[in-house]
């Protein structure tokens, strides 16, 4: 998939709303710096830095990140973009108030080593929010990848994330409105949990 062509098409493929499930749990997300996986055209960073939050949104689509920084500057706020494959990037130990990983789908090897490094990437008492479609999301036909590898379980997130204290970790069925990219019932997983320890005060 050639996610600049997709995001080259018109208007925003996931809609200019942040994810539901981000909205509803953001008061448990510290105030700080964000690292925000797999941004896209930026509408989960720039909610988050209406909020305050100082975000880092990565992409590997500079199209889609053009377009998050474009949505920013007409909602008044900033916020910064690298333009990285997620495959190769760094994420810095310790560093991290909070990472959001909404529909980050990736093959497991990524997957597996980019959660390592979000678990240490995390400051103590930082935060790591996730949603993305499970395994029984190819069922529904309603969006994410058509392959089975690139869907998550429970199971192995918790494996993944292991050294985080999970406050919120299920799967449900809801209705997933975002954009022409994500619409109807969908079955996703939901992960809201915290690096163990005690957040230094401030931000960084």
């Amino acid at each position: 998939m050639n996610w600049d062509e997709r995001y080259s098409e018109p208007g925003f493929t996931y809609g200019t709303a942040p994810n539901d499930f981000l909205v509803s749990i953001v008061d448990r997300i510290p105030q700080g710096k964000i690292l925000s996986l797999a941004e896209g055209e930026g509408r989960n960073a720039v909610y988050l830095a209406s909020l305050g939050y100082r975000v880092t949104g990565i992409d590997g689509s500079e199209v889609g990140l053009r377009k998050a920084v474009d949505l920013a500057m007409e909602r008044g706020v900033a916020i910064t973009t690298i333009h990285a494959d997620l495959s190769a990037f760094e994420i810095e130990q310790g560093q991290w108030d909070g990472i959001i990983a909404c529909y980050c789908h990736l093959p497991p090897a990524i997957r597996i080593t980019l959660h390592r490094a979000a678990v240490e990437g995390l400051a103590p008492g930082g935060v790591f929010v996730l949603e993305a479609f499970s395994k029984e999301q190819l069922a529904y036909g309603t969006g994410g990848p058509q392959s089975l590898d690139m869907l998550m379980s429970l199971d192995e997130l918790e494996r993944e994330l292991a050294g985080l204290e999970f406050v919120h970790a299920v799967q449900i069925e809801r209705e997933v409105l975002e954009g022409r990219g994500h619409t109807g019932p969908a079955s996703v997983v939901q992960i809201l949990a915290v690096k163990p320890g005690v957040r230094e005060g401030g931000d960084r």
